[in-house]
């Protein structure tokens, strides 16, 4: 018994001492509370969900050192408005779409969506091991902003939008009053639509009084959470404004630099795993929403015709040309990333199977 309990003894020496030369590093962790306002309600399947999963992973991994604290939308900070709070220090977090600061940086668009661009992987690609990361922290530095940013959210390919009539022509499109985000509504724009780019909350209400004809927003399953299923009976497809589509998390920088470098390293490893979450989860839950829309809503699934898509494609050259035109950064990125579809396309042209037939 008593080399039992010496060798206990021994063991409980060890842990303490052990104990004892962890407590330095343990006193560096300060504790961090993140203040995230987002543009998008939690309760939106992956587009809301992902924060959620953001803060249930980041409290538990951290061990207590990193609170985040979520504000649904308008909560806080409106919408449109969380870039500037976040780089101010209103708030220290943000989660948002970077497109929605197009009013002051025009580049801001191709990191939320990419008309004709290339699939998530490929996209992912640019960003993680292409330059586009580089170019995305490069983009906020070089307009002023105190931020840090983290490509957060990745969603399946939306649809191409919910409109009350059917559309067979571009004269369809002329005087559409239409929802639309981004460089795709830019395109409408230039076919004749009225444009306008509303949050999320906003748009079923504005469908349901008539005073929009259309709209596009998310994949089916965000989509169909809001409603649109029930005033906008043809469902477009496919995703020819959003074949791949990123939100971001933005930290403000002050408070990014106070971090330790197990927080920094622990907040990098999160978005990760939210871009691995988001990725799959949108995909794998489009399929039965889709199904229950034509079954209970009597949706029509809609494809566009090759010459609308052709039309689309080839107002969507113009309209990238004067968009590089007119910005010297957007052009910038928009070169970088054309170099980077033509180091993908000799692998891309030949490895893929064929789309899955409709059944």
């Amino acid at each position: 018994m008593r080399k039992v309990f010496l060798r206990w003894t021994t063991v409980m020496v060890c842990v303490g001492w052990l104990a004892t030369l962890a407590a330095p590093v343990q006193a560096e962790e300060k504790k961090v509370i993140l203040k995230v306002p987002t543009a998008f309600s939690t309760n939106l399947p992956t587009l809301g969900d992902s924060l959620t999963f953001f803060k249930d992973y980041v409290e538990k991994a951290s061990g207590g050192t990193i609170e985040v604290k979520i504000f649904e939308p308008g909560k806080l900070i409106p919408p449109f408005e969380i870039l500037d709070a976040v780089s101010s220090g209103k708030v220290n977090a943000g989660y948002w779409a970077s497109g929605y600061a197009t009013g002051k940086i025009k580049a801001s668009e191709l990191f939320t969506a990419i008309p004709f661009g290339q699939s998530l992987p490929y996209y992912l690609g640019w960003i993680y091991f292409g330059n586009g990361g580089k170019l995305y922290q490069e983009m906020y530095e070089s307009a002023g902003y105190n931020v840090k940013v983290f490509p957060f959210c990745f969603l399946a390919p939306e649809t191409a939008g919910w409109f009350r009539k059917e559309i067979r022509t571009p004269e369809d499109l002329k005087g559409l009053n239409i929802r639309f985000f981004g460089l795709g509504g830019k395109v409408l724009s230039k076919l004749g639509a009225s444009v306008t780019t509303i949050p999320g909350g906003e748009i079923f209400p504005a469908l349901e009084k008539g005073a929009l004809d259309a709209t596009e927003f998310s994949v089916p399953a965000i989509d169909t959470k809001l409603g649109f299923q029930k005033v906008a009976k043809y469902n477009y497809f496919p995703s020819w404004h959003q074949p791949a589509t990123h939100l971001e998390l933005l930290v403000n920088k002050d408070t990014w630099n106070a971090m330790s470098p197990q927080q920094q390293a622990l907040l990098e490893l999160a978005t990760r795993a939210v871009n691995l979450y988001s990725l799959v989860k949108s995909h794998a839950e489009q399929g039965p929403i889709v199904k229950e829309n034509i079954e209970k809503f009597g949706t029509q699934n809609k494809t566009w015709s090759p010459e609308m898509l052709e039309l689309f494609r080839k107002t969507w050259n113009q309209v990238v040309e004067e968009e590089a035109q007119s910005d010297a950064f957007f052009k910038k990125v928009w070169e970088d990333y054309k170099a980077y579809m033509a180091s993908c396309n000799p692998y891309e042209c030949v490895a893929h199977l064929p789309h899955t037939p409709c059944k």
